[in-house]
């Protein structure tokens, strides 16, 4: 019996998409990895071979998702793990930010994600598995000023795999969605980091770029152990639907759901006063 598992991983040229796709391939498990830049996935992991296919893709492009899906199911035959990884982080208040910039957050973010779903679901149908894994961050459940695209896009992300977790679990696929806190990847360097161009004295969003600057090759999280666990979770039988990684973002996201259930309790007057006598 083949127990090779076919990988199907946005965002695979760098950090912990780089890092997962390096382990599937040395478990001996078949990957597609897809990036803007091909050579860059090619650089990273090698030519193509009998278990790795490299595609260059973009994912807020629907056709063209439709298309690199097609080529890995005739390629491979199946796919039994979807990792959408890729991203896009923004830094600004809300005020700041513009129209173009915040919904470039959430093309990248939130419909690059559902434009992967939406055209590999039908193929999990028929083969009634598959495991979808979608990366959001602690800034999926807990909001923070100077990121509020972000959070939105996170947030979005946290709620429609919870959805999605129950519409397709009648058809043997599984969902998990997770919230990584601060990993050693190049997601906060000075190459990558994003700040909206206007700039409105007070909300402080150049202090903010550089603190976030500043952790860069600092943070706490090792991106092959965030790898190790995702493979952990497609070997489970029953996989969580919500996988929380990194103690910084463990503790954050916990004491954040204690002010909040505080806060309800203090007004919970109010909650109970609105239905009809």
């Amino acid at each position: 019996m083949n127990t090779q598992k076919v990988w199907f991983i946005t965002g695979a040229s760098k950090g912990m998409g780089l890092e997962t796709a390096k382990l599937v391939l040395a478990n001996g498990d078949k990957l597609v990895a897809t990036s803007r830049n091909v050579n860059e996935l090619m650089s990273s992991l090698g030519e193509a071979s009998e278990n790795f296919l490299p595609l260059a893709l973009d994912i807020t492009n629907d056709g063209a998702v439709s298309d690199a899906i097609f080529k890995s199911i005739v390629h491979f035959g199946k796919l039994d793990v979807v990792l959408n990884n890729a991203g896009y982080y923004l830094v600004g208040s809300l005020e700041e930010i513009s129209e173009e910039e915040f919904r470039k957050t959430q093309e990248v973010n939130v419909f690059g994600t559902v434009n992967i779903i939406r055209h590999v679901l039908p193929y999990l149908r028929k083969q009634q598995s598959g495991h979808i894994i979608n990366i959001a961050s602690n800034m999926g459940y807990i909001g923070y000023a100077s990121t509020g695209s972000y959070n939105a896009a996170k947030f979005a992300v946290v709620g429609l795999s919870e959805a999605l977790a129950q519409e397709v679990k009648p058809f043997g696929i599984k969902v998990t969605v997770v919230a990584p806190g601060m990993f050693r990847t190049n997601f906060m360097s000075d190459h990558t980091l994003v700040v909206a161009k206007k700039n409105v004295i007070g909300y402080g969003k150049k202090e903010h770029a550089a603190m976030l600057s500043s952790f860069n090759g600092h943070q706490p999280g090792d991106p092959k152990k965030l790898a190790k666990a995702l493979n952990a979770i497609v070997k489970a039988e029953e996989p969580p639907v919500h996988l929380v990684l990194g103690p910084d973002s463990y503790s954050s996201i916990l004491e954040h759901r204690k002010k909040e259930q505080a806060e309800m309790e203090q007004w919970k007057h109010l909650s109970l006063s609105t239905n009809f006598d």
